[in-house]
């Protein structure tokens, strides 16, 4: 099992959740730090993150957790020469390197090692001098990456207004006098007193400060300028990644994002290489200087969008298993309305005595009796004063002798004439009821208040029928 490696915690940037730090042996055996970061729930890929020249993993922990909040497992690393990784030469400050072939054998050793704790698909992510390294690890065959996003990668260096040939002209003198280990025209540069006013790195204060606090709390994660070696490395890499044709066989998307006030690296042979890709794409970031990644979140969101839209296409997010619908409680049922009336209308002898010998005298019945708790059913009395005629033809006439009930039909429709349609029927019954030889009469008065009444004078004939029961 490989020996645990330390991660460098500060206030402002705390080591990730689940983060294993590990040394592991690089070509020749070189020693280098590698850090596996996992996301909570299940992973929907991998992404395998690869900073620039002078930049230790701890400067990515923000990057980090934003990829692990997308659900991605994270491999990021420090190349062989800068951050706990070993350094080349016995100043640890140089920034050397002696050709890209041990940089290249390092990433493929990294990948070999980590594979099987690597869930596919992979997206490559690097930043300037990882950029480079990345694409070109890619163009020599590396192809178990679904896509990658180079962030202001190093595919030509700016030269400080010199001419290239120049450039390549000092290069091979001091390599060739033995000066390869020298710093760059004897610049050593000042990694811990640089300030935020001079920087060319990011517009962001807070990012700045927090990557010096960094090397305060390690000191042995800072990098100085780099040597002349390293410079020929750089001129040699990006020199092979300007040809058509190393490229031209790379066939996952490539997306390139580019800082448009860089003042380190060329943006022109950035935009050459996306032609050459066959699914390159190149992006700007207006206003952003090298390091996209630290800049302030309205550019550095720009690159955070197009890796979203890269890992849609290549590294999309796994279904959700559907989640058990609650059952809906059934709710209790309700009585029907109609049920007191029915309770009401059963005590009634009268009307189950009428029910049984005439169907219409029940309906009559059931109006009596439920006048109470059919109130709010006004449509209900408009049929029994249409029927009140009717009864008075046959069945009506016959009942009302037998037992006298004449006043109780009134006292019944008493209720109903708090309502105004019914108001004018029972009046007229009342009066019937003082004299019952006028029955036929007040028969004829109660229809005359509605029309339907008058077409039924059959009520005359009844009436003669019934005189002589009464004696």
């Amino acid at each position: 099992m490989a020996e645990a490696a330390p991660l460098i915690a500060t206030p402002d940037a705390p080591i990730p959740d689940g983060a294993q730090a590990a040394w592991i042996a690089g070509a020749a055996g070189a020693r280098l730090r590698a850090a596996l970061f996992k996301p909570k729930g299940r992973a929907r890929g991998s992404v395998v993150l690869s900073g620039g020249r002078t930049e230790p993993i701890e400067k990515y922990f923000e990057v980090i957790q934003d990829f692990l909040g997308r659900g991605f497992v994270v491999l990021a690393h420090d190349w062989r020469g800068q951050g706990l990784s070993v350094r080349a030469l016995a100043d640890p400050l140089k920034g050397h390197a002696d050709g890209a072939k041990a940089f290249t054998e390092d990433f493929r050793i990294l990948l070999d090692t980590y594979a099987d704790r690597l869930p596919k698909p992979w997206v490559a992510v690097g930043h300037s001098m990882g950029g480079c390294l990345t694409l070109l690890a890619m163009a020599q065959g590396e192809d178990r990456f679904a896509g990658a996003m180079l962030s202001a990668p190093m595919l030509g260096v700016q030269t400080g207004g010199r001419s290239a040939a120049t450039v390549g002209l000092l290069v091979r003198v001091s390599t060739l006098f033995g000066r390869g280990r020298h710093y760059v025209l004897n610049d050593p540069g000042k990694p811990f007193d640089d300030v935020f006013e001079t920087n060319v790195l990011t517009h962001d204060r807070r990012r700045y400060a927090r990557a010096a606090a960094q090397l305060k709390a390690e000191p042995k994660l800072a990098l100085g300028a780099p040597t002349w070696s390293w410079l020929d490395f750089a001129l040699k890499a990006t020199a092979e990644l300007a040809r058509p044709e190393r490229l031209s066989h790379i066939t996952v998307p490539v997306i390139i994002v580019s800082a448009e006030d860089d003042k380190l690296v060329d943006n022109t042979a950035q935009q050459k290489a996306a032609r050459h890709l066959p699914q390159g794409k190149f992006i700007t970031v207006p206003g952003a200087f090298h390091e996209i990644l630290m800049e302030t979140d309205e550019m550095r969101n720009i690159f955070m969008k197009a890796f979203d839209a890269l890992t849609g296409r290549v590294a999309p997010m796994p279904a959700e298993p559907p989640k058990a619908v609650p059952a809906t409680p059934l709710k209790p049922m309700t009585a029907a309305p109609t049920t007191p009336v029915m309770a009401a209308a059963a005590p009634t002898p009268a009307a189950k005595k009428t029910a049984a010998k005439k169907p219409a005298a029940k309906k009559t019945g059931a109006r009596k009796t439920g006048a109470g708790t059919t109130a709010a059913k006004a449509p209900a009395a408009k049929p029994a004063a249409a029927k009140t005629p009717a009864a008075a033809k046959k069945p009506a006439a016959k009942k009302a002798p037998a037992k006298k009930p004449a006043a109780k039909p009134a006292a019944a429709k008493k209720a109903p004439a708090a309502k105004k349609p019914a108001a004018k029927k029972p009046a007229a019954k009342q009066v019937a009821a003082k004299k019952p030889a006028a029955k036929p009469a007040a028969a004829k008065k109660a229809p005359a208040a509605r029309k339907p009444a008058a077409k039924k004078p059959a009520a005359k004939k009844p009436a003669a029928k019934k005189a002589p029961a009464k004696k």
